[in-house]
Protein backbone atom coordinates (compact mmCIF):
# COMPACT_ATOMS: atom_id res chain seq x y z
CA UNK A 1 0.00 0.00 0.00
CA UNK A 2 3.23 2.55 0.54
CA UNK A 3 3.63 1.61 -2.82
CA UNK A 4 0.72 2.72 -4.14
CA UNK A 5 0.54 5.60 -2.22
CA UNK A 6 4.05 6.51 -3.87
CA UNK A 7 2.53 5.87 -7.20
CA UNK A 8 -0.41 7.88 -6.44
CA UNK A 9 1.62 11.08 -5.59
CA UNK A 10 3.24 10.71 -8.77
CA UNK A 11 0.41 10.73 -10.91
CA UNK A 12 -1.12 13.94 -9.61
CA UNK A 13 0.27 16.72 -11.78
CA UNK A 14 -0.64 14.71 -14.59
CA UNK A 15 -4.34 13.45 -13.85
CA UNK A 16 -4.88 16.57 -12.11
CA UNK A 17 -3.16 19.51 -13.22
CA UNK A 18 -5.71 22.32 -12.47
CA UNK A 19 -4.74 21.38 -8.66
CA UNK A 20 -1.12 22.77 -9.17
CA UNK A 21 0.49 20.49 -6.44
CA UNK A 22 3.32 18.57 -7.73
CA UNK A 23 4.72 16.32 -4.58
CA UNK A 24 7.88 15.46 -3.57
CA UNK A 25 8.19 12.13 -2.30
CA UNK A 26 10.86 13.09 0.53
CA UNK A 27 11.21 10.71 3.19
CA UNK A 28 9.82 6.96 3.51
CA UNK A 29 10.51 4.69 6.80
CA UNK A 30 10.68 0.94 6.68
CA UNK A 31 11.64 -1.52 9.58
CA UNK A 32 13.19 -3.67 6.37
CA UNK A 33 16.48 -2.97 4.49
CA UNK A 34 14.84 -4.23 1.48
CA UNK A 35 11.98 -1.63 1.40
CA UNK A 36 14.13 1.20 2.38
CA UNK A 37 16.25 0.10 -0.94
CA UNK A 38 12.97 -0.35 -2.92
CA UNK A 39 11.53 3.27 -1.78
CA UNK A 40 15.07 4.75 -2.63
CA UNK A 41 16.09 3.46 -6.08
CA UNK A 42 12.26 2.45 -7.51
CA UNK A 43 10.03 4.96 -6.08
CA UNK A 44 12.37 7.80 -5.71
CA UNK A 45 12.55 8.91 -2.38
CA UNK A 46 14.87 11.29 -1.62
CA UNK A 47 16.14 9.59 1.57
CA UNK A 48 15.13 6.30 3.96
CA UNK A 49 14.80 6.36 7.30
CA UNK A 50 14.21 3.15 9.70
CA UNK A 51 11.45 5.08 12.24
CA UNK A 52 8.95 6.84 11.28
CA UNK A 53 9.41 9.40 13.76
CA UNK A 54 12.35 10.39 12.05
CA UNK A 55 9.56 11.18 8.94
CA UNK A 56 7.50 13.12 11.32
CA UNK A 57 10.11 15.34 12.68
CA UNK A 58 11.81 16.00 8.70
CA UNK A 59 10.63 19.97 8.59
CA UNK A 60 10.70 19.30 4.66
CA UNK A 61 7.56 16.87 5.43
CA UNK A 62 4.16 18.93 5.34
CA UNK A 63 1.72 15.78 4.28
CA UNK A 64 2.64 11.57 5.49
CA UNK A 65 0.44 8.59 4.21
CA UNK A 66 0.66 6.22 7.06
CA UNK A 67 0.70 2.69 5.41
CA UNK A 68 1.37 0.16 8.29
CA UNK A 69 0.51 -2.90 10.21
CA UNK A 70 -2.93 -2.41 11.63
CA UNK A 71 -1.28 -2.40 15.01
CA UNK A 72 0.92 0.34 14.33
CA UNK A 73 -2.26 2.94 12.63
CA UNK A 74 -3.08 4.46 16.05
CA UNK A 75 0.34 4.97 16.87
CA UNK A 76 1.56 6.52 14.12
CA UNK A 77 -1.75 8.33 13.64
CA UNK A 78 -1.62 10.24 16.98
CA UNK A 79 1.67 10.74 16.23
CA UNK A 80 1.16 12.28 12.69
CA UNK A 81 -1.22 14.81 13.98
CA UNK A 82 0.96 16.36 17.53
CA UNK A 83 3.78 16.89 14.51
CA UNK A 84 1.08 19.03 12.87
CA UNK A 85 1.23 16.82 9.76
CA UNK A 86 -1.96 15.72 7.64
CA UNK A 87 -2.38 12.30 7.03
CA UNK A 88 -3.34 9.94 5.09
CA UNK A 89 -4.10 6.57 7.01
CA UNK A 90 -5.39 3.07 5.27
CA UNK A 91 -7.91 1.54 7.20
CA UNK A 92 -8.49 0.36 10.02
CA UNK A 93 -7.31 3.28 11.59
CA UNK A 94 -7.57 1.52 15.08
CA UNK A 95 -8.08 -1.99 15.92
CA UNK A 96 -11.27 -1.48 17.29
CA UNK A 97 -13.83 1.58 18.06
CA UNK A 98 -11.15 3.21 21.37
CA UNK A 99 -8.06 3.45 19.43
CA UNK A 100 -9.87 4.91 16.32
CA UNK A 101 -11.35 7.89 18.15
CA UNK A 102 -8.27 8.56 20.34
CA UNK A 103 -6.88 9.18 16.25
CA UNK A 104 -9.70 11.39 15.85
CA UNK A 105 -9.39 13.27 19.07
CA UNK A 106 -5.66 13.90 18.19
CA UNK A 107 -6.50 14.96 14.79
CA UNK A 108 -9.50 17.68 15.61
CA UNK A 109 -7.17 19.21 18.96
CA UNK A 110 -3.91 19.68 16.00
CA UNK A 111 -7.02 20.78 13.45
CA UNK A 112 -4.90 18.67 10.71
CA UNK A 113 -6.45 17.62 7.36
CA UNK A 114 -7.31 13.59 7.30
CA UNK A 115 -8.41 11.23 4.83
CA UNK A 116 -8.95 7.50 5.24
CA UNK A 117 -8.19 4.52 2.62
CA UNK A 118 -12.21 3.81 1.96
CA UNK A 119 -11.03 3.34 -1.76
CA UNK A 120 -14.48 1.67 -3.46
CA UNK A 121 -16.46 4.94 -2.57
CA UNK A 122 -14.25 6.59 -5.46
CA UNK A 123 -15.33 4.23 -8.12
CA UNK A 124 -17.08 6.36 -10.52
CA UNK A 125 -19.64 4.02 -11.06
CA UNK A 126 -20.74 4.21 -7.05
CA UNK A 127 -20.43 7.86 -7.14
CA UNK A 128 -23.20 8.17 -9.89
CA UNK A 129 -25.56 5.58 -7.76
CA UNK A 130 -24.66 8.02 -4.80
CA UNK A 131 -25.92 10.93 -6.84
CA UNK A 132 -29.13 8.97 -8.21
CA UNK A 133 -29.55 8.61 -4.42
CA UNK A 134 -29.15 12.76 -3.59
CA UNK A 135 -31.30 13.38 -7.02
CA UNK A 136 -34.55 11.05 -5.54
CA UNK A 137 -34.39 8.83 -8.77
CA UNK A 138 -34.88 5.44 -7.05
CA UNK A 139 -37.68 7.14 -4.99
CA UNK A 140 -37.78 6.13 -1.47
CA UNK A 141 -35.00 3.74 -0.50
CA UNK A 142 -36.99 0.52 1.27
CA UNK A 143 -33.64 -1.83 1.32
CA UNK A 144 -30.38 -3.22 0.62
CA UNK A 145 -28.65 -5.65 -0.18
CA UNK A 146 -24.21 -5.66 0.90
CA UNK A 147 -21.69 -8.47 0.33
CA UNK A 148 -18.04 -8.37 0.54
CA UNK A 149 -16.63 -11.82 -0.20
CA UNK A 150 -13.12 -12.13 -0.82
CA UNK A 151 -11.13 -15.61 -1.33
CA UNK A 152 -7.59 -14.28 -0.02
CA UNK A 153 -7.60 -16.46 3.08
CA UNK A 154 -9.91 -19.65 2.08
CA UNK A 155 -7.16 -21.68 2.02
CA UNK A 156 -6.22 -23.62 5.49
CA UNK A 157 -2.91 -24.06 4.45
CA UNK A 158 -2.21 -20.59 4.51
CA UNK A 159 -0.01 -19.40 7.43
CA UNK A 160 -1.43 -17.37 10.49
CA UNK A 161 -0.13 -13.85 9.73
CA UNK A 162 -0.78 -11.08 11.66
CA UNK A 163 -3.91 -10.61 10.36
CA UNK A 164 -5.60 -13.44 12.78
CA UNK A 165 -4.23 -12.03 15.69
CA UNK A 166 -6.12 -10.10 17.86
CA UNK A 167 -3.32 -8.21 19.45
CA UNK A 168 -2.09 -7.20 15.73
CA UNK A 169 -5.04 -7.12 13.70
CA UNK A 170 -8.11 -6.38 16.23
CA UNK A 171 -10.89 -7.96 14.49
CA UNK A 172 -10.87 -10.32 11.31
CA UNK A 173 -13.16 -9.72 7.89
CA UNK A 174 -14.90 -7.13 10.20
CA UNK A 175 -12.08 -4.48 9.99
CA UNK A 176 -11.01 -5.79 6.98
CA UNK A 177 -13.46 -6.18 4.64
CA UNK A 178 -17.11 -5.14 6.30
CA UNK A 179 -15.25 -1.65 7.41
CA UNK A 180 -15.25 -1.18 3.65
CA UNK A 181 -18.89 -2.12 3.35
CA UNK A 182 -20.23 -0.08 5.78
CA UNK A 183 -18.43 3.07 4.71
CA UNK A 184 -19.84 2.41 1.15
CA UNK A 185 -23.24 2.22 3.04
CA UNK A 186 -22.84 5.66 4.65
CA UNK A 187 -21.41 7.37 1.43
CA UNK A 188 -23.97 6.61 -0.45
CA UNK A 189 -27.00 5.66 1.64
CA UNK A 190 -25.96 7.40 5.04
CA UNK A 191 -25.37 6.44 8.40
CA UNK A 192 -26.57 3.19 9.82
CA UNK A 193 -28.84 3.50 12.82
CA UNK A 194 -29.10 0.82 14.54
CA UNK A 195 -27.42 -3.30 13.71
CA UNK A 196 -28.12 -6.97 14.72
CA UNK A 197 -25.04 -8.81 13.90
CA UNK A 198 -23.57 -12.67 14.00
CA UNK A 199 -20.26 -13.81 13.50
CA UNK A 200 -18.36 -16.82 12.89
CA UNK A 201 -14.36 -18.04 12.92
CA UNK A 202 -14.57 -21.54 10.68
CA UNK A 203 -11.10 -22.19 9.84
CA UNK A 204 -10.02 -21.74 13.60
CA UNK A 205 -6.57 -23.05 12.81
CA UNK A 206 -3.25 -22.17 10.33
CA UNK A 207 0.06 -23.70 10.51
CA UNK A 208 3.05 -20.73 12.14
CA UNK A 209 5.03 -18.75 9.80
CA UNK A 210 7.94 -20.45 8.21
CA UNK A 211 11.27 -19.80 9.61
CA UNK A 212 9.94 -18.78 12.68
CA UNK A 213 10.06 -21.25 16.16
CA UNK A 214 5.87 -21.75 15.47
CA UNK A 215 6.69 -23.25 11.56
CA UNK A 216 4.92 -26.47 11.56
CA UNK A 217 2.73 -25.73 14.57
CA UNK A 218 -1.35 -25.53 13.92
CA UNK A 219 -1.97 -22.08 16.20
CA UNK A 220 -5.55 -20.58 16.82
CA UNK A 221 -6.98 -18.38 14.56
CA UNK A 222 -8.51 -15.66 17.03
CA UNK A 223 -10.63 -13.63 14.89
CA UNK A 224 -13.65 -14.07 12.46
CA UNK A 225 -13.53 -15.62 9.23
CA UNK A 226 -17.51 -14.08 8.51
CA UNK A 227 -19.73 -11.65 9.48
CA UNK A 228 -23.29 -10.84 8.76
CA UNK A 229 -25.45 -7.83 9.87
CA UNK A 230 -28.90 -6.68 9.82
CA UNK A 231 -29.04 -2.72 9.21
CA UNK A 232 -31.63 -0.25 9.78
CA UNK A 233 -30.47 3.38 8.12
CA UNK A 234 -30.85 6.50 10.70
CA UNK A 235 -33.58 8.93 10.32
CA UNK A 236 -30.93 11.73 8.85
CA UNK A 237 -30.31 9.30 6.29
CA UNK A 238 -31.15 9.57 2.69
CA UNK A 239 -32.11 5.97 3.22
CA UNK A 240 -34.21 6.84 6.36
CA UNK A 241 -35.95 3.76 7.60
CA UNK A 242 -34.29 1.19 4.65
CA UNK A 243 -33.62 -1.83 6.04
CA UNK A 244 -30.43 -4.17 4.96
CA UNK A 245 -28.26 -7.20 5.08
CA UNK A 246 -24.67 -6.89 5.10
CA UNK A 247 -22.03 -9.71 4.49
CA UNK A 248 -18.27 -10.15 4.75
CA UNK A 249 -16.36 -13.37 4.36
CA UNK A 250 -12.56 -13.73 3.89
CA UNK A 251 -12.67 -17.40 2.91
CA UNK A 252 -15.16 -17.70 0.28
CA UNK A 253 -14.56 -20.30 -2.08
CA UNK A 254 -15.07 -19.03 -5.21
CA UNK A 255 -15.68 -15.30 -5.01
CA UNK A 256 -12.29 -13.52 -5.80
CA UNK A 257 -13.40 -9.52 -4.79
CA UNK A 258 -17.02 -9.62 -5.05
CA UNK A 259 -17.89 -6.61 -3.47
CA UNK A 260 -20.83 -5.63 -4.52
CA UNK A 261 -23.95 -3.85 -3.49
CA UNK A 262 -28.04 -3.47 -4.97
CA UNK A 263 -30.39 -0.96 -3.77
CA UNK A 264 -33.65 -0.51 -3.88
CA UNK A 265 -36.39 2.26 -4.37
CA UNK A 266 -39.95 3.04 -4.69
CA UNK A 267 -38.91 4.45 -8.09
CA UNK A 268 -36.03 2.32 -8.81
CA UNK A 269 -32.92 0.51 -8.09
CA UNK A 270 -28.87 0.02 -8.98
CA UNK A 271 -26.67 -2.52 -8.74
CA UNK A 272 -22.46 -2.58 -8.29
CA UNK A 273 -20.19 -5.10 -8.43
CA UNK A 274 -16.34 -4.22 -7.92
CA UNK A 275 -15.31 -7.36 -10.43
CA UNK A 276 -16.94 -5.62 -12.75
CA UNK A 277 -16.07 -1.82 -11.63
CA UNK A 278 -16.78 0.06 -14.28
CA UNK A 279 -20.86 -0.70 -14.66
CA UNK A 280 -23.97 0.06 -12.96
CA UNK A 281 -26.67 -1.62 -13.28
CA UNK A 282 -29.49 0.65 -13.38
CA UNK A 283 -33.44 0.21 -13.37
CA UNK A 284 -35.57 3.13 -13.81
CA UNK A 285 -39.12 1.93 -15.31
CA UNK A 286 -41.87 -0.47 -14.19
CA UNK A 287 -43.74 -0.35 -18.10
CA UNK A 288 -42.92 -0.64 -21.39
CA UNK A 289 -40.28 -2.96 -22.80
CA UNK A 290 -37.27 -2.09 -21.11
CA UNK A 291 -38.46 -2.90 -17.43
CA UNK A 292 -35.62 -4.71 -15.18
CA UNK A 293 -31.95 -3.74 -15.03
CA UNK A 294 -29.67 -2.06 -17.73
CA UNK A 295 -25.87 -2.04 -17.79
CA UNK A 296 -24.67 1.51 -17.70
CA UNK A 297 -20.68 1.55 -18.61
CA UNK A 298 -18.63 4.33 -16.52
CA UNK A 299 -18.41 7.19 -18.87
CA UNK A 300 -17.58 11.21 -19.23
CA UNK A 301 -21.10 11.32 -17.40
CA UNK A 302 -19.55 9.56 -14.00
CA UNK A 303 -17.47 11.62 -11.99
CA UNK A 304 -13.72 11.66 -12.41
CA UNK A 305 -13.80 9.13 -15.05
CA UNK A 306 -12.88 11.07 -18.13
CA UNK A 307 -9.60 11.93 -16.37
CA UNK A 308 -8.14 8.11 -16.51
CA UNK A 309 -9.84 7.34 -19.34
CA UNK A 310 -11.12 8.81 -23.03
CA UNK A 311 -14.43 6.66 -23.68
CA UNK A 312 -17.13 4.52 -22.50
CA UNK A 313 -15.99 0.80 -21.94
CA UNK A 314 -12.22 1.29 -21.38
CA UNK A 315 -11.68 -0.15 -17.88
CA UNK A 316 -10.52 2.21 -14.91
CA UNK A 317 -8.43 -0.12 -12.11
CA UNK A 318 -7.86 -0.47 -8.89
CA UNK A 319 -4.82 1.92 -8.40
CA UNK A 320 -6.85 4.53 -10.29
CA UNK A 321 -8.95 4.50 -7.00
CA UNK A 322 -5.96 5.62 -5.35
CA UNK A 323 -5.20 8.45 -7.14
CA UNK A 324 -8.63 10.30 -6.46
CA UNK A 325 -8.10 9.64 -2.75
CA UNK A 326 -4.52 11.58 -3.29
CA UNK A 327 -6.15 14.25 -5.23
CA UNK A 328 -8.48 14.76 -1.96
CA UNK A 329 -6.36 14.20 0.53
CA UNK A 330 -4.01 16.47 -1.04
CA UNK A 331 -6.71 19.29 -1.94
CA UNK A 332 -8.19 19.84 1.62
CA UNK A 333 -4.67 19.56 3.27
CA UNK A 334 -3.12 22.59 0.99
CA UNK A 335 -6.51 24.56 2.39
CA UNK A 336 -9.10 23.55 -0.80
CA UNK A 337 -12.65 22.11 -0.27
CA UNK A 338 -12.69 18.81 1.60
CA UNK A 339 -14.39 16.16 -0.40
CA UNK A 340 -13.00 12.85 0.91
CA UNK A 341 -13.40 10.88 3.88
CA UNK A 342 -12.16 11.82 6.94
CA UNK A 343 -11.13 10.69 10.63
CA UNK A 344 -14.60 10.59 11.25
CA UNK A 345 -15.70 8.70 8.77
CA UNK A 346 -13.42 6.17 10.36
CA UNK A 347 -15.00 6.27 13.99
CA UNK A 348 -18.44 6.00 12.78
CA UNK A 349 -17.52 2.77 10.74
CA UNK A 350 -15.56 1.79 13.74
CA UNK A 351 -18.33 2.20 16.01
CA UNK A 352 -20.71 0.24 13.65
CA UNK A 353 -18.07 -2.50 13.74
CA UNK A 354 -17.82 -2.41 17.21
CA UNK A 355 -21.49 -2.83 17.89
CA UNK A 356 -21.75 -6.02 15.26
CA UNK A 357 -19.15 -7.90 17.91
CA UNK A 358 -21.16 -6.80 21.07
CA UNK A 359 -24.21 -7.73 19.22
CA UNK A 360 -23.08 -11.13 17.82
CA UNK A 361 -21.98 -11.46 21.77
CA UNK A 362 -25.54 -10.28 23.22
CA UNK A 363 -28.07 -11.41 20.53
CA UNK A 364 -29.53 -8.15 20.58
CA UNK A 365 -30.02 -4.83 18.69
CA UNK A 366 -27.49 -1.80 19.05
CA UNK A 367 -28.80 1.39 17.99
CA UNK A 368 -25.60 4.15 17.31
CA UNK A 369 -25.24 7.25 17.15
CA UNK A 370 -24.70 9.47 13.90
CA UNK A 371 -21.22 10.98 14.04
CA UNK A 372 -20.88 14.20 13.52
CA UNK A 373 -18.09 15.65 10.77
CA UNK A 374 -18.59 12.37 8.94
CA UNK A 375 -19.16 12.25 5.21
CA UNK A 376 -22.18 10.58 5.17
CA UNK A 377 -25.11 10.74 2.68
CA UNK A 378 -27.72 12.89 5.43
CA UNK A 379 -30.80 15.00 4.90
CA UNK A 380 -28.78 17.74 7.15
CA UNK A 381 -25.72 19.59 6.16
CA UNK A 382 -24.94 20.27 9.92
CA UNK A 383 -21.50 18.53 10.16
CA UNK A 384 -22.19 16.44 6.80
CA UNK A 385 -22.01 16.69 2.96
CA UNK A 386 -25.92 16.56 1.31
Amino acid sequence: MGRLHSRSYRLLPLLYPELGIEPRLVVAADVAAAGRDYAKDVLGYESVVSDYRDVLNDPAVDVVSICAPNSLHAEIGIAAAQAGKPFWIEKPVGRGVEETEAVAAAADAAGVATTIGFNYRHVPAVQHARQLVLDGALGRITNVRGRFFGGFSSNPEDPLTWRFVRATSGSGVLGDLMGHLVDLMHYVLGPIGSISAATGTYLTERPGLPGTPDAGKLLPVENEDYATMLVRFDDSAYGAGALGNLEASRIAVGPRSEYTFEIFGTEGSVKWDFERLNELEVALTRTGPHVGYTRAFADGYFPDYSRFQPSSGTSMGYDDLKVIEAAKFLTAATGGEATGSNIHDAVASARVLSAAEQSAESGEWVTLPVEPGATANTRTTEGANA
